[in-house]
């Protein structure tokens, strides 16, 4: 009986196991070795070593996509963060109507990708622009937006809250299984809103905060419609995002070689970062049940 389960188990499983293999693991493998060579699409690869690697430390265009990576990561997923976890404390009260209200918050994040940054095109035109449209009727002086390279990255920041809405419906999930006791103990206290949010919505909300921390920085250092539709990587190369570099290499240059080792030098720099922030996590995640971290 037992190798029977074990041969249905593996027949069960082979198709899932058969797609990582020829759509995940074999291409992994195949960049990873494309990138120790010299390729171009159409020709045949060539075999440099590290010499990919190592180009990469006096390409002034990789820093600059790091960098506007890096800043884009450091501006949206804090403020994500922030205002989705404000909207589901918002959304757990009870209220008349709630089910609508949640409905709407959560819309914008069915919006198709290239539907989201078309509409975003008109509202940051700096002519007839919603916002500066807006600013105009207060009175207050108007932004070029995207087309700025200073005001560039923080106009995407700006954006990337338009979609919080997953990130939203998880805090909303999370506070759903806060236990009541708890606020409870905290107001026989004398304990107020402020006192019950601090000692006992804050600390059970972290893992769950961590989590969508985990999952912001992964998705933000993979960044790519906005750079693609939006900007084309400008002003003067501010937006020009890594994931977006890396796809000029690949399929506008044709530089398949170098643009393997960018996605492999990608994956370090999350890998990486991942790692330091569960390391991290120990300090301030507090898990309820004992031996959990």
């Amino acid at each position: 009986m037992r190798r029977f389960e074990t041969r249905w188990g593996i027949l069960m499983a082979l198709p899932a196991i058969l797609g990582f293999v020829i759509f995940t693991l074999g291409p992994m493998v195949a960049s990873f070795f494309f990138s120790l060579t010299d390729w171009q699409i159409g020709g045949s690869p060539s075999f440099v070593g590290l010499d990919n690697y190592t180009r990469m430390a006096n390409d002034e265009l990789f820093w600059k996509s790091l960098s506007a990576t890096t800043y884009y990561t450091l501006g949206a997923v804090p403020l994500t963060l922030i205002v989705s976890f404000a909207v589901a404390m918002l959304l757990n009260q009870k209220a008349r109507g709630l089910s609508l209200w949640r409905t709407i918050f959560y819309l914008p994040t069915l919006v198709p990708a290239i539907a989201n940054v078309v509409l975003w095109i008109w509202i940051f035109n700096p002519d007839f622009g919603l916002l500066n449209s807006l600013l105009r009727q207060a009175g207050l002086p108007t932004s070029q937006w995207v087309y700025s390279e200073e005001m560039a990255i923080p106009s995407l920041i700006i954006m990337s809250t338009w979609g919080f809405g997953n990130t939203m419906v998880i805090f909303l999930a999370g506070l759903q299984g806060v236990p009541r006791h708890l606020y409870e103990a905290v107001s026989i206290d004398g304990g107020g809103p402020l006192r019950r949010f601090w000692h006992v919505t804050l600390p059970m909300m972290t893992p769950t905060i961590f989590y969508n921390l985990v999952v912001g920085v992964v998705g933000t250092f993979q960044v790519f419609n906005q750079a693609y539709v939006m900007t084309e990587g400008g002003p003067n190369h501010a937006t020009l995002f890594y994931v977006y570099y890396l796809f000029r290499k690949a399929f506008t240059e044709s530089e398949m070689g170098y643009a393997s080792a960018l996605a492999w030098v990608l994956f370090m720099i999350i890998m990486v970062v991942t790692f330091l922030m569960f390391r991290n996590a120990r300090r301030w995640v507090y898990y309820e049940m004992a031996g959990a971290r």
